[in-house]
């Protein structure tokens, strides 16, 4: 189980006697003395601490560190329950291409359905033949459990986009190479979000550019085209963030099989609903 984290030390002392696998957490360069303090609470949990904020991809060293074939993510905020973890062994053990597993997200103390697990449970894509369940093109990184290898192959989170839409390319990424994206509802996270309080524009701006940048990267002209258009009516300032960007993008820009392509058009413009007719 991995764990990426950055000043919440108190979040921690509440989310992490909830797991049921050995941790490796993963401390972004935090100002509030979580290392010291969880090193001292939690003398089993390996703690890392990177000397800067590496956001998302955080994550990426504790996979090379752990020393299972498959492995966990959980944020500062959210653990797997009981049962979860041991199901998801038996799928990626069945299973030898399966790459990433998702599962259902439950929100808060009243364990609300999160919109993305009945997205997920919906989307419009061809499972492969004697997949474990539907496939997926996009996860939240706090309810995956990712075969190391397959993760590591794909490179892990993109640095540059640090947080906020860093899994699309992931996802990408990790289809392209022919690995199995699958959710499986019986796996189950629980999720307790602080409240609202944080930067929404930041975000928004962040969000809107790595959307761009993840197109830039791997879709076709018309779809940069249509992802240009989007985000300068969404937060015009994170076109300026993209075009300082934008000599990394094209030095590392590769064009996704048309299959995959194929599939994330299927996603973002899904046939119409049969409607149901009396019989």
């Amino acid at each position: 189980m991995v764990v990426a984290t950055r000043d919440r030390r108190d979040r921690l002392f509440e989310t992490l006697p909830q797991h049921r696998a050995p941790i490796i957490l993963v401390d972004n360069a935090s100002t509030d003395g979580s290392p010291e303090a969880i090193g001292a609470a939690f003398p089993d949990i390996g703690v890392v601490r990177l000397d800067r904020n590496a956001g998302a991809a955080a994550r990426n060293e504790g996979v090379r560190r752990a020393t299972t074939p498959y492995v966990a993510f959980a944020d500062d905020d959210s653990f797997w329950t009981e049962g979860s973890l041991a199901r998801a062994a038996e799928l990626f053990d069945a299973h030898p291409r399966l790459g990433l597993l998702t599962g259902q997200v439950l929100i808060g103390p009243s364990s609300r359905p999160d919109p993305i697990s009945a997205a997920q449970a919906a989307a419009p894509l061809a499972a492969p033949r004697g997949a474990p369940g539907p496939s997926v093109l996009g996860f939240l990184s706090c309810a995956v459990v990712v075969r190391r290898e397959a993760f590591l192959d794909a490179g892990g989170f993109e640095p540059r986009l640090f947080v906020y839409g860093e899994e699309a390319l992931l996802a990408m990424d990790m289809t392209a190479a022919g690995w199995w994206l699958c959710y499986e509802p019986s796996l189950t996270v629980r999720h307790f979000p602080l409240p609202a309080g944080r930067d929404r524009s930041a975000r928004d701006r962040i969000e809107a550019r790595n959307r761009l940048l993840t197109a830039l990267l791997r879709r076709p002209p018309t779809v940069v085209a249509r992802n240009l258009a989007s985000t300068v009516r969404q937060s015009p300032v994170a076109v300026w963030d993209v075009a300082r960007a934008l000599p990394w993008a094209l030095r590392h820009r590769r064009r996704l099989p048309p299959a995959v392509e194929a599939s994330l058009l299927r996603l973002e413009h899904p046939p119409p609903a049969t409607p149901h007719l009396p019989g």
